[in-house]
C-alpha cells in the first residue's frame, strides 16, 4: 500500500458517497485507501480496501462477534477503537497523505476519533450533518486540527447539493495535500512558551507576552476553554515548548465543580514530569462556566456573571475551592524540574474585586490553605497583591518565568 488518503465510512449506509469522495480524489491523481467501518450489512456499491471483517480481525474478533456485542453502543465503540489503531498503525508505516471521515452520529464519532490520532497539520476532514452549532463539538474535533464541513443535508444519496458539498471537500484535501505542512519540531534555537489564556486573563497575558518576546521568547497561546490546556500540554510532550506558563488553568475548576470548561482527570498533571520551566498561575480557578441557556437551576442560585450572551459563570464555593487547592498542590508536586505558584491576591477573575460578584475572601483563602498544607514544600510561592487581569501582574508572573530560566540554565 503506497502513501494515500484515508476514507473512512459505514459503507453498509454511505458506500455510494464514499465512492463518489475517491473517485474525485483519484481523479486528481491521489492515491486513495477506503476503510469500512460499518458493522451490520455489506458495503453499497463500492469495494472497500479495508474490510469491516479485516478491521474486526485487526481488533482481535470476527465481524460475528463484533455484532453481537450486545448493544449498538458497544459495538460502535468496538469498531472505533479498531479503526483508531488501524489508522495509527497505518500512520506509523508512513502512508497516509491525509484522512477524511464521512457519517452520520455514529459514523462521524468513529471516523473522527480515528482522525484525531493523526498529528496536527496532516489533512483532516470530517463530514457530517451533525457538524452543527447545536452539537457538542468535543467528540468531533477533540484536540486535534479537524477540519469539520457540515453537510448541511443528511448523508444519502448523491444530488446536486451533496455533490457540491463532496467536490469541495476533495478539492480542499487536494490544497492542503498540495499546499500544507505537517507541525515539525521547532528549530534548535527556538524558544517557544506555552500559556494558557481566558477573556478573564486577555491583559495581563499580553502584558507578559510583550516581556516574553522582548527577552527572544515566543508565546503561543491557547484558549483554556476544555480542550485548549490539554492541546497545550499534549504539544508540550511533544517537544514544542522550553518552558510553560499555565496562567489560567481554570479547566480544573470544570473538572471539580462542574461546567463546559473541563480539562479532563490529568489537566495540569503532564507538563511538570516533563522537566521543563513552568509556573502556575491560580487565575480563574474561581468559577466554571455554562451555557446560558442550558445551566442548572442549582448552578443559577449562585453568584452569576454574564460573560457573553452565550456563556455565564459561577462562583465556586468554599468546598470546591479547597478541593480545588488540594488538586493544585497535587499537580504541582508532579515537577520535575523548576517550577514556582503565583498567587494574584487583588483577585483571580474579573469579578473576582472588591464589591465585585465574585469577591469572596474566604473561599479564596480555603484554596489557598489547602495548596499550601499539601503543596511539596520545595515548591516557591508567591504571593502578589496584583489583581489577575492586569498588565501589571502578567508582567511580574513574565519576570519570574525569566528568572526561573536563568536558574535553570545556570
Amino acid at each position: 500500500m503506497s502513501k494515500s488518503v484515508l476514507i473512512i465510512a459505514t459503507l453498509d449506509t454511505k458506500g455510494p458517497e464514499a465512492a463518489y469522495i475517491r473517485d474525485g480524489l483519484n481523479s486528481l491523481g491521489i492515491k486513495t485507501t477506503v476503510i469500512d467501518t460499518g458493522i451490520l450489512g455489506e458495503p453499497l456499491g463500492i469495494t472497500p480496501d479495508i474490510t469491516h471483517e479485516e478491521l474486526s480481525i485487526f481488533g482481535g474478533i470476527s465481524l460475528d462477534e463484533l455484532r453481537n456485542s450486545g448493544t449498538r453502543g458497544r459495538a460502535v465503540e468496538r469498531m472505533r477503537s479498531f479503526v483508531i489503531e488501524k489508522v495509527k498503525e497505518l500512520y506509523a508505516q508512513d502512508k497516509v497523505l491525509g484522512a477524511i471521515g464521512i457519517g452520520g452520529a455514529e459514523g462521524s464519532v468513529m471516523s473522527a476519533g480515528a482522525l484525531m490520532t493523526l498529528p496536527i497539520g496532516v489533512p483532516k476532514i470530517v463530514l457530517s450533518p451533525i457538524a452543527s452549532g447545536r452539537h457538542e463539538f468535543g467528540p468531533l474535533v477533540g484536540t486535534s486540527d479537524m477540519l469539520v464541513m457540515h453537510t448541511v443535508i443528511d448523508i444519502l444519496g448523491l444530488n446536486n447539493i451533496s455533490r457540491t458539498i463532496y467536490d469541495n471537500a476533495v478539492a480542499a484535501m487536494a490544497g492542503l495535500i498540495q499546499y500544507g505542512h505537517v507541525l515539525i519540531k521547532p528549530p534548535v534555537e527556538s524558544k517557544y512558551v506555552g500559556v494558557t489564556m481566558l477573556g478573564n486573563t486577555t491583559t495581563s497575558v499580553m502584558a507578559l507576552q510583550k516581556v516574553l518576546e522582548k527577552a527572544g521568547f515566543e508565546v503561543i497561546t491557547f484558549h483554556a476553554n476544555g480542550v485548549g490546556g490539554p492541546a497545550m500540554e499534549e504539544l508540550a510532550e511533544s517537544g514544542q515548548f522550553v518552558g510553560v506558563i499555565d496562567f489560567t488553568p481554570s479547566e480544573i475548576a470544570g473538572n471539580i465543580a462542574g461546567g463546559i470548561h473541563n480539562g479532563g482527570a490529568r489537566r495540569m498533571k503532564r507538563v511538570g514530569p516533563l522537566g521543563i520551566p513552568q509556573i502556575l498561575v491560580s487565575a480563574c480557578i474561581d468559577f466554571t462556566v455554562h451555557h446560558s441557556t442550558s445551566i442548572s437551576e442549582e448552578m443559577k442560585k449562585r453568584p452569576i456573571y454574564d460573560h457573553n450572551p452565550e456563556f455565564v459563570l459561577a462562583r465556586c464555593n468554599q468546598s470546591e475551592m479547597a478541593a480545588i487547592g488540594k488538586y493544585f498542590a497535587e499537580c504541582a508536586n508532579t515537577a520535575k524540574g523548576p517550577i514556582e505558584i503565583v498567587i494574584p491576591s487583588a483577585g483571580y477573575s474579573i469579578p473576582n474585586v472588591p464589591g465585585g460578584v465574585f469577591w469572596d475572601p474566604e473561599a479564596d483563602a480555603l484554596f489557598e490553605s489547602e495548596l499550601v498544607k499539601n503543596l511539596r514544600k520545595d515548591i516557591h510561592i508567591e504571593k502578589l497583591n496584583l489583581h489577575a487581569n492586569s498588565a501589571e501582574f502578567g508582567i511580574a508572573v513574565a519576570e519570574r518565568f525569566l528568572a526561573l530560566v536563568s536558574v535553570s540554565a545556570s
